[in-house]
């Protein structure tokens, strides 16, 4: 976290889950810290803390499709959670996105909904996702 804004999040602009997640916690109103760690990469220990923090393995945390996973043989299940924390840390495209930080807690939000569980404030009005799911209705409401 930071003094900024109650809320951060580790943002990819090319992600569509990424700016639904940016969109949705805008749409609370909110200017989050935006950290974009494809060029402002965070520390291993920083990645490993966001990852525990969410109740995740470092498995789940790492990003498979679009990424050198299985070239880097990182798909091997002898493979160890420093090694996929060294490989994150060499190729950061490797970590999931994104990952959403607020006082009520952390999130790999994916789907990009799952921010609305974290979110210290509610949504101010409707809200659809880039490829036209609605999220929150005209009410407010969450739609599931």
């Amino acid at each position: 976290m930071t003094d900024h804004s109650p809320v951060t999040i580790w943002h990819n602009p090319d992600c569509g889950t990424s700016r639904n997640t940016l969109a949705m916690i805008r749409n609370a109103g909110i200017q989050p810290t935006l950290i974009e760690y494809l060029k402002d990469t965070p520390s291993r220990e920083e990645v490993a803390a966001a990852i525990k923090a969410a109740g995740l393995t470092v498995r789940e945390a790492t990003r498979q499709k679009g990424t050198p996973y299985a070239e880097l043989g990182l798909d091997d299940p002898a493979v160890t959670d420093d090694q996929l924390l060294d490989a994150m840390m060499a190729h950061p495209i490797l970590i999931n996105r994104p990952f959403v930080f607020t006082d009520l807690g952390v999130q790999l939000c994916r789907p990009s909904e799952l921010v609305l569980d974290i979110l210290p404030a509610p949504q101010k009005g409707p809200f659809s996702k880039e490829d036209g799911e609605v999220v929150i209705d005209v009410e407010g409401h969450r739609v599931r």
